[in-house]
């Protein structure tokens, strides 16, 4: 899954030489990472999965890919998430929602926006977001930041940890770009954005210790630390 690739977000493509004998194909390591080829290319492509490109190929050293192959941590505790953001969207103003880092929802949607609400039936909505919430699980930053997405609102999210791994995101979105005015979306003030941004961390930390909690870490210096 995706957030193997997240724990190593600052390896780069590593130079190895292309003669080596212990090189995978694209096949491979999707077979060994469990994610689809396009992923393998796309992490191979933005230096965040080891790789070489040999004869027009790309090519991965065996051993690190290997590394990566660990047992996927626990998804966050959905009934603790829940309540979490149940709360916090009310009290911020915005829609929440918690997912896996492949962008799909562990929780229902706190505190939809009308936007979302008219359209509660439309899978084809339901995708969309996923595809979102997927796309900003890859980006690099990891401080939460509002940007616009295709389904037209901003959204901002930050990551849950199980330990050294991350298990899944909290999104706030909903909210209409800045100097917009959208009754089916919530508007807010710079102050109201500083407060969302503020808070998310401190949502993701209280799920993420109920997570670390329910599966404690296998890493004897998580438990040390």
């Amino acid at each position: 899954m995706l957030h193997h690739l997240h724990t190593l977000h600052t390896v780069q493509t590593e130079t190895v030489s292309a003669d080596s004998p212990a090189l995978l194909n694209a096949r491979q390591v999707q077979e060994i990472l469990h994610v689809d080829r396009s992923t393998v290319y796309r992490m191979a492509e933005s230096g965040r999965l080891p790789a070489i490109r040999v004869g027009g190929q790309w090519r991965f050293p065996a051993q690190r890919i290997q590394e990566l192959a660990v047992p996927s941590p626990a998804a966050p505790d959905r009934r603790v998430a829940q309540a979490a953001i149940d709360v916090a969207a009310d009290l911020l103003g915005v829609m929440m929602v918690v997912t896996d880092m492949d962008g799909r929802p562990v929780t229902r949607i706190a505190n939809p926006c009308a936007t979302f609400t008219d359209r509660a039936g439309d899978p084809a909505l339901l995708r969309q977001c996923v595809a979102e919430w997927r796309r900003l699980a890859d980006e690099e930053s990891f401080e939460p930041h509002f940007s616009l997405g295709d389904v037209g609102f901003e959204c901002a999210r930050v990551f849950v940890r199980a330990g050294r791994q991350l298990t899944g995101m909290v999104l706030a979105g909903g909210v209409a770009p800045t100097g917009v005015i959208d009754s089916d979306l919530y508007s807010l003030s710079d102050e109201e954005r500083a407060r969302v941004l503020s808070a998310l961390p401190r949502i993701a930390t209280a799920i993420s210790r109920s997570t670390s909690d329910a599966h404690p870490s296998a890493d004897p210096e998580e438990e040390t630390s």
